[in-house]
Parts: C-alpha cells; structure tokens; sequence
C-alpha cells in the first residue's frame, strides 16, 4: 500500500488505523481516509502530516454513515440535531413514509436548508397527504377531476425533490384507497425516477395478498419498490414470513425491482386507531367520537375489533403498550391493560376495549405493539435485500415511553445480531445499512467508502457497539459509536454531539 504523503496531497481530515468496511459487503481491510472538501479523498495508507485534524481508528471499524430510509422525521426542521439518529451512526435519513408527508414538499426542504440539520435528509410524498387534501377522510373511489387533482400534487412533490411515493394502507384516508388508485399516483412518481414504498395494507393475516398488491403497482407504475418494516404482526400467521420473501424473489426473477426494510425488534410502534376498524374513523376525530359515544354503535364496534383480535390469535389488548397520550401522560409507559385497572379498577378483555375507546375519543395515542416473534425477524434479516431502517421519529429525551428502536436500532443489529448471536456477518449488516438502501432509492455516491464520494462515516468499537434503550427506559443513547462525520464535518466526537449541522437535502440521483 503506497503511501499518501503531505507533499502530494492534504486533508481536512484524516481517520488513522482503522478497519474499513466499506458498505459493499467486501471483507474488511486495515487504511486511513483521507477527507477533503466533504468527500472521501484518499483510501490507504496517509501520511499524519498531510491532515489539518486527525482521528485515531485503532480498534474500530470505519464504516459509511448509515442510511435510514423509513423515519417519521418530518420535524427535522425543528428539532435539527436529530441526536437519536446521529449517536447510533445514522447519517442520512428518509421522511414522508406510510403515506404522511407534508404536502409542499419544496417548502419542508427549504426549511430543513435554512436551519441547517445534522443529517442529511430526503422526504417521500405522502399518498394519505395527497388524498385527504382533495378528498378529505371520505371512504370512496376520487372522481376522475380528483384523481387528476392528486395526480398534479404528486408530480409538484417530485418535482420540488421528492424521492418517491409513500403509502400507509393500514390509515385514513390510504385504507379507503383501491389499488387502481394508487398505480395510477405511483406512475406519476415513477416516471420521474422516484421509488414506491408501502406501508402495506395488511402485515400479519393477510401478508401474501399485501406483498403481491404492493409488487403489483410497482410492475404497473414501472416503480421501483420498497416494502416497508417488512414483519408478521399476528401470531396467528407466525412463520408466513418465509413465503412473503420467496414472493419478493420471484418479483426480482420477473424483473421487478421490489426490496423491503425492517427495525430489529419483535415490537411495532403505531397508533391506537389503527386497532379500530377502519369505518369508524371515517370523517376525522369528530364524526370517530360521535359513533363510539353512541352505545349502539359502540357494541358493533366492540364485536368487530374482538374479531379482528380473535384472527390476529390475540385475546385481548394486554400487547399494547402506552408510548404517549397526550389527554392523560400519567398513562404513557403503561399497558391498556394496566390502564384499564388503573381507570376502571378492572383488567378484563371488555375493560380493555373500553379503556382503548376512552383513550380515542379523548385524542388518540401512540402505542407501541408486542406481538411479532424472534423467528420472523431473523429469518428477514437473513435476506440479502432487506435493508434496516429505524421506523423512527427525532425523539426528545424525556418526551413519552416510545420505542427504543429511535435510539438503538442500527446498533442492536450489530450488538446482538452481529457479535452476539451471529446471525449476519458484520460486512453483510452494513451493506444492510448502507449501500442497499442507498442504492434504491438513488440517493447518489452515498452509503460506500469510495474516492470521491460523500465522507459520511461512522466509527464504532465491534467489541462494545449497543443499544442501551429498551422498551421500560428508551430514553438512551447508543454505546460503542465514539464517532460520526457527515459530509466531512465531525458530528459525533469521542461520544458526544458537536452541534454542527453539515446535513444535506438529498433529492434522486441520474439513474445508474
């Protein structure tokens, strides 16, 4: 290995004696980087001298900064810092999924610019923005005039730099939506380049016919496709993870570009509504509290969701646990079932469907669901095309009982999955966590440690990298990652936030 010398090169930064493993699943190798102009300058063996600042990589792996492609972070604007992010080696991230976006999306990127982030950012267009602009919460098919309407706002947000559709199927409005709908949107995204991710419209009791909806618009729209937070979320189809994979690889065989993600937890994170039929949220907050207020209603309402219990193999809602509600904080960290002794003096399945009904009225709440199993997510985790991603929110320290994944996700996979339990190979879980998603959704010379591409990184110690959060305590930072540079600029130094605020808005790459 040559060496680069001060004579005939300098740098902003150099990063000594680490390993290097650089996001394309190659085997690790010992080298310096060379950093310049906030992009990746030399890869070898550097010179001290030639650098204006040093880090010293002895005993740690120098990674590309990793690239969540599903958050909820659409707030980045307001909360730029993105600590929980940033501390567990995230240096670029996606908003806009499950359909919720803003809806000017050129507005959202001008305020992410103007404050400056301390990571880079890109947003998908929301189909359940899009749809509740034109049609509200109406459960019915868009005229033509409307469908045209959605079809002009999908093709502003790409235009104004969306890198894609988003849809949330299992919400209001996106439930309400049919599938020529949603071909017919993703076509407008596709034709500028832009990827489809589903949140899709059933994860657990009706897994194979969601996963074939979603590869079916994406081989309508010309798409690529990304499943989001691929998992099995009933108990009663546990295992049904294993055809909805060989499903994505029959797509890939027949030319679809279909790739999913996943969060390494056996527990989701959504809202309480979602638990309801999907009817009674019809119209908004106000016309959901006049139908569960109505005891006639409500009784109907109460058959139906211990159906859907019942064909999920779940026998009350003692699964779901309180991340936050704002009407009443005093619940957050609780179960519905512990709410329901503490509210009513009673924890019985009928006590909890009343407590569940409380809460919806008096405002919603966000909840976080233990009902998926070990063997799922490993046997997804396993597959070469599913990426990580987070699924997470910028989180403040203090602020509810959310779920851990928002502070441990990336470094769960390489802690407990990675050195503890072996699942996947360290080389493979970065890939995972870079260059894949980077890739697909074309987010251009990002996730690979490469002369002349962007010097995201992320240093971490293979030995101590953890999640320190969990599901009781989630308020915690990740261990093990001493350093995090994005776009050249040190974020993350010896285990602390720098306040700096390099971050970039990524909009689509020139197709490969």
């Amino acid at each position: 290995m040559a060496e680069i010398s001060a004579q005939s090169s300098s740098f902003d930064l150099v990063i000594r004696g680490g390993v290097v493993v650089d996001g394309t699943g190659a085997p690790g190798r010992q080298a310096d980087i060379g950093i310049r102009e906030g992009r990746i300058a030399a890869i070898g063996k550097i010179n001290a001298a030639a650098a204006k600042e040093t880090i010293e990589a002895a005993g740690l792996v120098v990674a590309p900064g990793f690239v969540d492609v599903h958050t909820h972070a659409d707030d980045l604007a307001e909360h730029p810092l993105a600590e929980n992010f940033v501390r567990m080696g995230v240096t670029s991230i996606v908003a806009g999924n499950c359909g919720s976006s803003s809806l000017d999306i050129g507005e959202a990127l001008a305020r992410v610019r103007l404050v400056g982030a301390s990571v880079n950012f890109a947003t998908l267009i929301g189909h359940n923005t899009v749809r509740r602009a034109v049609l509200g919460a109406e459960r019915r098919a868009p005229t033509t005039v409307e469908l045209g309407k959605m079809r002009s706002l999908v093709w502003k947000g790409m235009a104004d730099g969306a890198v894609g559709l988003s849809t949330g199927l299992q919400y209001v409005p996106g439930t309400y939506a049919a599938a020529p709908e949603i071909m017919e949107l993703a076509k407008v995204a596709g034709s500028a380049g832009g990827i489809y991710a589903s949140h899709m419209r059933n994860e657990g009791t009706a897994l194979e016919e969601a996963v074939t909806e979603t590869i079916r618009v994406g081989e309508g729209s010309l798409c690529r496709v990304q499943i989001s937070h691929l998992k099995v979320d009933a108990p009663s189809r546990w295992g049904s993870s294993a055809r909805a994979l060989i499903m994505i690889d029959e797509a890939r065989k027949r030319g679809v570009d279909v790739r999913a993600d996943q969060y390494a937890y056996t527990a989701a994170s959504s809202n309480l509504g979602i638990r309801f039929p999907a009817w009674v949220l019809e119209g908004g907050p106000e016309k959901t509290r006049e139908r569960l207020e109505k005891d006639a209603t409500w009784t109907r309402v109460r058959a139906e969701m211990k159906q859907l219990l019942a064909d999920r193999g779940l026998s009350d809602l003692s699964f779901a646990t309180i991340a936050s509600h704002a009407a009443d904080p005093s619940l957050n960290g609780l179960t519905i079932k512990q709410a329901a002794a503490k509210k009513k003096g009673r924890d019985d399945p009928e006590a909890q469907l009343e407590q569940a009904r409380d809460m919806l009225i008096a405002g919603n709440a966000t909840m976080v669901y233990h009902f998926m199993s070990d063997d799922d997510v490993d046997r997804i985790m396993k597959h070469p095309e599913v990426a990580i991603a987070s699924d997470a929110s910028v989180l403040t320290p203090g602020d509810g009982v959310p779920h851990p994944r928002g502070y441990g996700n990336n470094v769960r996979v390489l802690g407990q999955y990675v050195r503890e339990r072996k699942l996947v190979k360290l080389e493979e879980a970065v890939r995972k966590m870079t260059s894949l998603p980077a890739s697909h959704f074309r987010l251009g010379r990002r996730g690979v440690i490469r002369e002349g591409w962007a010097a995201d990184l992320v240093l971490f110690d293979p030995a101590r990298v953890a999640e320190t959060a969990t599901f009781e305590r989630p308020h915690a930072y990740a261990a093990g990652v001493p350093h995090v540079i994005v776009n050249g600029v040190v974020v993350v130094k010896n285990g602390e936030h720098t306040g700096a605020r390099p971050g970039q808005i990524l909009t689509l790459a020139p197709s490969p």
